[in-house]
């Protein structure tokens, strides 16, 4: 057996079936599959369906490949088994009506034996129980003896829904009886880990209907997957994956952060597992532009990245460190897979913004849940409320999984059920809270049966005549308007756009001979027409007048400038920021835009300028913008941006500005960017984890708000006594000189205290034996009493102070105790805690140093005559 690295293995592989005539597939980024416990496969395998089903035939009928696959389906297994993974790669070699189970199995058993040099003596396959043409092929010219072919029923038919499926033959490696049970029916299927599944041959020979009928391909295929993870666990002669050349470097590297060694500590080997595993996936999916989210795909990453972490807390790692790991997942998958090369600074970057959000809400999550399963340790059947879990989710972003780990290490179950319940709750009220605030909510009434058609020609005109086809009131059809109602009006042909893709709806007038209505907005209604809510100025609106439809033009022109600056605004994001950068949201209105966007932090001053910069260069280039239809799949090979989630029909619209911008779009844009005019960026800031927004403007609004900025400089200029370009060195010098009035204000402070510390000192009473100071010392913040209490404890070894201020109507007090008169029973927290009452406050502290406030300053005076009536007491006390 070859002792091969994971790399040469893959390569050999692939290199084993291009010289038998296969395309060798390239890397793809992640995206969704079929297989409901897969979350990402290879893009490059997506297209490869309908090969599978006859409907397309592949430009080579042989396809061998390496797949990055992501599978999230038992993330709390991983770390506890040996070969459990988030993230692991596939190699697969795959025919469309090509060759099938006889080569599929020679060349199998050839590369494992002769290739791999694996001993053919440890290997036994399964195939199914009705598969004897598999059989003939694995006995008769394999070689392999019955005994080592056996037979099976549903776990060797392989099939997910409708589609292709057929049978398959798995073959196993036997590690030896070290690994085994012991029973005499060990065999390929039990669950010990001695027999160790490492390929799958699939042979799809059939299609499943909707009726769950099988039916005879046109074409047989193959389709087979080899674990990468597992086959170099067997080559590298090690127990499990998590010891190979894929895993070991990330977790020894992780063990010499947290000052531990992998194989010392049982505890230890599974947090240092999970982090190894995690870690992966994480540098992987955010290479593939997947950030860390609340939703989705983006939120299993989260989940992901915080359970390392939380592993990374248990083996004494409480700084983020798993950025530094990524690089390390580089060094390894960097040569087969560049881009998490090529992208490591920026995922290592993400990795670390969010393991630093994470940490501060971390801590403080931890301490409250600990402190809720205080009560709940040791009794049989314990339950953490789905309220108290929910709480956690949503104040400190504890993941409910990550909730459930925590509580099953102390025995504790959690109430899942009453969790969903707070969980759709909230749902439930962020979808009201939406209903409040849409135009066409779900109270349509007669709008829902109103199927009269409407074209929308406001693309190429501003104006038409039309006639009215239908008109509501109160949700309810009605012949008429009236001069001082408003209602909703539909018409046959309108110029007038409905709000959609983030682009406000127009505004403008309808008239007829005797009416004239405005046009307040624009809403889709359920069968798509566009209804212009309007109030009647003047006249009567009747169904069936003939009107005239106008639309504003200088509100359009504005919106269209700001809606092709969204575009340009995009992609100059994606190229100053990254790849990564996908649209969240927008608001497309006539004085301003707003761009939501995912990015893991702040933008730089230079990041902000880069980004203006390249929007405004392409303005200025005046570049012509196009407009046209499509199918989606040319506009996809065009390489057209599309929002994530959006739905499209087979034809879609597609904006075009000039080489630089390509997206598609249903709403309405500028023929040349030149009459953009100018285009700057007003604010910058997060909304949400992961999401960040920019507002803008554009042509004169954006002239406007530069004015605006030059008027408050010269503003500042006047007020300054000097001249707008010299307003920048002139604010330096007033800065440093209120520097050097602080500084000087502070020393006098300082004397002032250390003054007040002297006089202090000087007055120190007796309550029997034990010396005391209790005073007031007017006008003094927080700070500086401690400044006066430090320096009198040093004047005075053996003391009781009780110090008393006054500032803005309430009482602030400071309370100290010597370590030898601590021994007393005199404990500052309970010392200041009783003065402070005695003003209408409270508060307390430690044995020698507490405060509290106060909300009753004439009261002071009393207080501090008490202090020696409070300290005999105590004093007393302790002696009983």
């Amino acid at each position: 057996m070859k002792r091969l690295t994971a790399q040469q293995i893959r390569r050999m592989y692939k290199q084993f079936f291009a010289d038998r005539g296969h395309l060798v597939f390239p890397s793809a980024s992640l995206v969704p599959h079929d297989d409901p416990t897969l979350l990402w496969i290879n893009a490059g395998m997506a297209p490869l369906k309908p090969y599978f089903d006859g409907r397309e035939i592949p430009e080579k009928p042989r396809i061998v490949s390496s797949q990055k696959c992501i599978r999230t389906n038992d993330i709390e297994n991983v770390g506890y088994t040996a070969r459990h993974h988030t993230f692991f790669e596939m190699l697969g070699n795959f025919s469309f009506g090509d060759y099938f189970k006889r080569e599929a199995i020679t060349w199998a058993w050839e590369f494992l034996t002769k290739h791999l040099e694996l001993d053919p003596d440890r290997l036994s396959v399964t195939i199914h129980k009705d598969d004897d043409e598999a059989y003939a092929v694995w006995h008769h010219e394999v070689g392999l003896p019955d005994e080592r072919i056996v037979r099976g029923d549903e776990d060797n038919f392989w099939e997910i829904g409708e589609g292709p499926c057929g049978p398959c033959s798995e073959i196993f490696y036997d590690r030896g009886e070290a690994f085994g049970c012991g029973s005499p029916d060990c065999g390929p299927g039990c669950d010990c880990d001695r027999f160790l599944e490492i390929w799958n041959l699939v042979f799809t020979q059939f299609n499943k209907e909707a009726d769950g009928s099988y039916t005879p391909l046109p074409k047989k295929n193959i389709d087979t997957g080899m674990g990468l993870e597992r086959i170099a666990s067997v080559l590298q002669e090690v127990p499990n994956n998590f010891e190979t050349d894929l895993f070991r470097p990330i977790m020894d590297h992780a063990a010499r952060l947290a000052g531990v060694r992998y194989g010392e500590q049982a505890d230890h080997d599974v947090y240092l597992k999970i982090i190894a595993d995690h870690v992966r996936t994480v540098t992987f999916a955010i290479g593939d532009g997947v950030l860390p989210g609340n939703e989705g795909r983006s939120y299993i990453i989260r989940r992901l990245l915080r359970r390392a972490v939380r592993s990374g807390r248990r083996i004494g790692l409480d700084k983020p460190f798993l950025f530094e790991l990524a690089r390390t997942v580089a060094d390894i998958m960097g040569d087969d897979y560049p881009e998490v090369r090529d992208k490591n600074d920026f995922i290592r970057r993400v990795i670390r913004t969010e393991e630093e959000r994470f940490h501060e809400t971390l801590a403080e999550g931890e301490n409250l849940l600990n402190r809720l399963l205080e009560p709940l340790a040791g009794q049989p059947g314990a339950r953490l409320s789905g309220e108290d879990a929910f709480r956690l989710y949503d104040t400190f972003g504890f993941p409910i999984d990550l909730t459930e780990e925590i509580c099953r290490e102390h025995g504790v179950e959690v109430d899942r059920e009453a969790f969903q319940r707070e969980l759709e709750a909230q749902r439930e009220r962020a979808r009201a809270a939406r209903l409040t605030t849409e135009g066409m909510n779900s109270e349509r009434g007669d709008l829902e049966r109103f199927t009269v058609p409407s074209r929308f020609v406001g693309y190429t005109t501003l104006s038409t005549h039309g006639e009215i086809t239908g008109l509501l009131r109160d949700g309810k059809l009605v012949e008429e308007l009236s001069a001082g109602e408003e209602g909703q009006l539909l018409l046959d042909v309108t110029p007038f756009y409905a709000e959609s893709g983030g682009q406000v709806a127009d505004r403008g007038v309808i008239r007829t001979e005797s009416a004239d209505a405005e046009v307040l907005d624009v809403q889709k209604a359920p069968h798509g027409q566009h209804v212009h809510t309007v109030k009647v100025v003047r006249g009567s609106l009747r169904t069936g007048d003939a009107v005239s439809a106008e639309v504003d033009a200088a509100m359009r022109r504005d919106t269209i400038k700001n809606h092709t600056a969204t575009h340009l605004l995009h992609k100059a994001l994606r190229e100053v920021l990254g790849e990564h950068v996908a649209q969240a949201g927008s608001l497309v209105a006539p004085d301003r835009l707003r761009f939501d966007f995912s990015h893991f932090g702040a933008l730089s001053d230079e990041e902000l300028r880069a980004v203006e910069q390249r929007v405004n260069d392409v303005i200025w280039q005046d570049l012509t913008v196009e407009i046209f239809e499509t199918s989606l799949d040319e506009a996809k090979r065009m390489g057209a941006m599309a929002l994530f989630g959006e739905k499209y029909g087979q034809r879609v619209r597609v904006v075009k500005a000039g080489d630089y911008s390509l997206e598609l779009c249903g709403g309405c844009h500028v023929e040349r960017t030149g009459l953009i005019g100018m285009f700057r960026i007003v604010s910058e800031t997060s909304i949400g984890s992961g999401v960040r927004r920019i507002e803008a403007v554009t042509g004169r609004h954006a002239y406007r708000w530069v004015l605006e900025r030059e008027g408050l400089l010269e503003d500042a200029a006047r007020q300054l006594k000097t001249t707008a370009q010299e307003v920048p060195q002139r604010v330096a010098r007033v800065l440093e000189e209120m520097s050097e009035l602080e500084r000087d204000l502070a020393s006098a402070r300082s004397k002032l205290h250390h003054a007040r510390a002297q006089e202090l000192a000087a007055s120190v009473q007796h309550a029997g034996d034990i010396p005391y100071v209790a005073a007031a010392v007017p006008d003094t913040d927080a700070e500086g009493l401690r400044e006066i209490m430090d320096e009198l404890r040093q004047k005075c070894p053996s003391i009781v102070a009780v110090l008393a201020s006054v500032r803005d109507g309430r009482v602030l007090w400071v309370a100290a105790v010597s370590k030898d008169l601590q021994g007393k029973g005199l404990h500052a927290g309970e010392i200041v805690k009783r003065v402070a009452q005695i003003t209408g406050g409270g508060g307390g502290g430690r044995a020698d140093l507490a405060q509290a406030g106060g909300r009753k300053p004439e009261a002071v005076e009393a207080a501090l005559a008490e202090v020696p009536q409070i300290l005999r007491t105590l004093a007393g006390n302790a002696v009983r």
